[in-house]
């Protein structure tokens, strides 16, 4: 008898010792898999909406610092001033336009681009603008971890898009708008870079005399 219930005892041993079996290590990895696709998926999710509300939010920046610029310029500027029509720029077209104020005519650019290359530790930010004889420049602002703040001369050469984050702004001006005697000025940010998808944009208006 005590022979017999050692043997039992022995073949219920061997039963729970004997580990899995490749069906159940397979289910077993199969189901981590998804668990682990279903946590990668999170992550990547979690971080592409992060990155892209860090462009939004450049986008509105820069937006904000072109109407604000618009904005220190006289009522008879040739910057803001709309003649021949009832609105000057675009929001869906680079336009450059000579406009001819107070006697003067001189080329507006109702555009430009920003770029923005991080560089060891420094934050470098190139606008572009136009010279007086109305061609395209481009002046680099460096930003160093400690502080100082450096701005190269203008210069012909864009620099290049490979490495550097791209805005496109782009503005126009109503006359007359949205009653008689002011302007609205509004300014449409765009990121170029088609990493982002989908694209970062953004636009903002102002009212000013």
């Amino acid at each position: 008898m005590a022979q017999s219930l050692c043997s039992k005892d022995i073949r219920r041993d061997k039963r729970l010792s004997r580990g899995f079996t490749i069906v159940e290590v397979l289910i077993a990895s199969f189901i981590l898999m998804i668990g682990l696709v279903a946590v990668g998926g999170v992550v990547g999710s979690t971080l592409g909406s992060t990155a892209r509300s860090g462009y939004m939010n450049q986008a509105a920046t820069l937006a904000t610092e072109k109407l604000e610029d618009l904005n220190r310029y006289a009522s008879s500027d040739p910057n803001v001033t709309v003649t021949g029509g009832s609105s000057m720029g675009s929001l869906t077209t680079d336009v450059l336009q000579n406009v001819t104020a107070n006697g003067v005519t001189v080329p507006i650019s109702y555009y430009d681009a920003v770029y923005f290359s991080p560089t060891q530790g420094s934050l470098q930010e190139t606008a572009s603008s136009l010279n007086s004889g109305g061609s395209p420049q481009y002046s680099t602002t460096a930003y160093t971890p400690d502080g100082h703040i450096n701005t190269s001369a203008p210069t012909s050469t864009a620099p290049s898009i490979a490495g550097s984050i791209v805005f496109k702004r782009r503005w126009v001006i109503d006359k007359d708008q949205p009653v008689t005697g002011v302007r609205r000025v509004t300014v449409l940010v765009t990121l170029l870079n088609q990493s982002v998808n989908p694209a970062v944009t953004f636009q903002m208006s102002m009212v000013r005399p």
